[in-house]
């Protein structure tokens, strides 16, 4: 069975550093080469989700890009801001998407999307979908059923649960790292 990951844990990984290794940590980020590299979008409002949920691709081999440490990003949002977010997005291999109730309301994260859809395609793109209760469902809205989603749990091949990039519409499922690379 799979589970998604609950906002508690993303806190709870990234609470495994102090605030200055948390910093440190989305420098070195950020002085990384965007080749190869995973966007990682997300809204504003779960700015504390975001250590936590880039330490678990990081974990499996993803050099992982946010907006939040980018030395070129305007410090306030302006017409500069959308084209250095698309000219990421399209620099990046793969596209992970922060879901969380916030998301809906964001104004950056559907369009962050929309661009990603429109360059990567579907295979490139997945969800981590973060719930207040662990075994809580995830209340998927509109057209985000189209997307793989990442997830915990049992996977055939593997004799202990782990990370994995989930395919509902095929019922299917590739190990997190092996997506990251593929």
């Amino acid at each position: 069975m799979a589970v998604y990951v609950t906002k508690g844990e993303l806190r709870g990984f990234a609470s495994q550093f102090t605030l200055r290794e948390q910093a440190d940590l989305r420098k070195s980020y950020a002085a990384r080469g965007l080749q190869g590299a995973t966007f990682l979008s997300h809204s504003s409002k779960d700015d504390e989700l975001v250590v936590g949920a880039t330490r678990v691709p990081q974990n499996h081999g993803a050099l992982v890009y946010t907006d939040k440490v980018d030395s070129e990003m305007p410090p306030y949002t302006t017409e500069e801001t959308a084209n250095l977010l698309k000219q990421r997005i399209q620099q990046t291999r793969k596209f992970v998407l922060l879901a969380s109730d916030n998301s809906k309301e964001s104004h950056w994260v559907p369009w962050e999307l929309g661009i990603a859809d429109g360059t990567k395609g579907l295979r490139n793109i997945a969800l981590f979908p973060a719930v207040e209760n662990l075994g809580e469902a995830w209340p998927a809205w509109e057209y985000m059923g189209l997307y793989r989603k990442i997830v915990w749990g049992d996977l055939e091949g593997y004799s202990k649960p782990v990370w994995m990039v989930l395919d509902e519409s095929r019922n299917a499922a590739t190990e997190l790292s092996k997506w990251l690379t593929a």
